[in-house]
């Protein structure tokens, strides 16, 4: 039996399941709720993971290991979630087919397999999944049911600076789904792995359209237009960096790295500031880990200057762009 907050205001006439994410509780997601459901339309049901989650005050809907989740304990946590719906709308007395399933993180993704995974028997699905910033990985689309994914709609949103979780992976994820015939509304919003209040408002206008009987979709927007700073991948990187005929800096960062963040814009201003003279690139260090172990990058930010195919100077940590032009034995300018 899970541990649930329960929120029912009295004109209450629809369910809302929200299930937190990693490191979470059942009291996480409430805050959303005078932004969500200011009128108080839906018996929220919040449930708190079963899991402890390592290093943190919160819980675990699956444990994550060096390979990811284990698929058996994303099952284990969707039938949980699975019998609780069944369990609150009976208490409730609310139809399951008029509930709304979401989330976020572990949260999401659960939400997004409880109402469109293959299942045996005629059981109700749920009138909408409301997925924030969702743990793509653990969606296994092959266990989804074909029916259910051009029947049930779904809103997808996800942060373009998210650390945790990059947002390549949701909109991968959006593209398979619409792929698929889902009827889908995929939002991108510049936060990291959190809720802002304007994507808390695009749900609500959303959940709106659910409760007057809509099927919402949209196409998926184009990514943003990629910045003064390219990323190069080891496939990439002979011909961006080893042949280049101009000097080329080198940003290693990792999307986690506060100071890589915080660094960032300086990288930026001087790809706007020496176009022509330097190139300016970016090496995920997450994603292409043997450039990383070649160049010996040890510490990040490590923003490099290789010039005639080889690594000349480099600069650790963040800083202000005249010490870092210096540190890279560029001529400082103003």
């Amino acid at each position: 039996m899970l541990i649930t907050n329960v929120v029912r205001p009295p004109g209450a006439t629809r369910l809302l399941l929200l299930a937190h994410g990693y490191g979470a509780d059942e009291r996480d997601l409430g805050g959303l709720l005078p932004y969500l459901d200011p009128e108080g339309r839906f018996v929220t049901v919040m449930p708190r993971a079963p899991l402890a989650a390592p290093g943190t005050p919160g819980f675990s809907w699956f444990d994550l290991g060096p390979d990811g989740a284990d698929p058996d304990a994303v099952h284990r946590a969707t039938d949980q979630l699975d019998e609780l719906l069944d369990a609150q709308c009976a208490e409730h007395g609310l139809a399951r087919a008029e509930a709304v399933v979401g989330g976020f993180s572990q949260g999401a993704g659960l939400a997004l397999l409880l109402a469109l995974r293959r299942r045996a028997g005629d059981v109700a699905r749920p009138a909408g999944v409301l997925a924030m910033s969702p743990f793509a990985p653990a969606v296994a689309l092959d266990e989804l049911d074909p029916e259910a994914l051009r029947s049930v709609p779904i809103l997808l949103q996800h942060g373009t600076e998210d650390p945790l979780i990059p947002v390549k992976h949701a909109r991968a994820l959006a593209e398979a789904l619409a792929a698929r015939g889902a009827p889908l509304v995929y939002e991108e919003y510049p936060m990291e792995h959190q809720v802002a209040l304007e994507s808390v408002q695009a749900a609500r206008a959303w959940l709106e359209r659910i409760l007057a009987g809509e099927t919402p979709a949209a196409p998926i927007p184009e990514p943003p237009p990629e910045g003064p700073v390219r990323a190069v991948t080891t496939a990439t990187f002979d011909t961006e960096v080893l042949q280049s005929d101009v000097p080329v800096i080198v940003d290693f960062w990792a999307p986690w790295c506060a100071p890589c963040r915080q660094v960032a814009p300086v990288v930026e201003q001087i790809a706007l500031m020496r176009q022509g003279s330097y190139k300016v690139v970016k090496v995920n260090i997450d994603e292409e880990p043997a450039l990383a172990q070649t160049y010996g990058v040890q510490s990040i930010p490590m923003i490099a200057l290789f010039r005639n195919g080889r690594l000349e100077r480099a600069s650790l940590g963040a800083k202000p762009r005249p010490q870092l032009e210096a540190e890279l034995g560029m001529l400082v300018i103003p």
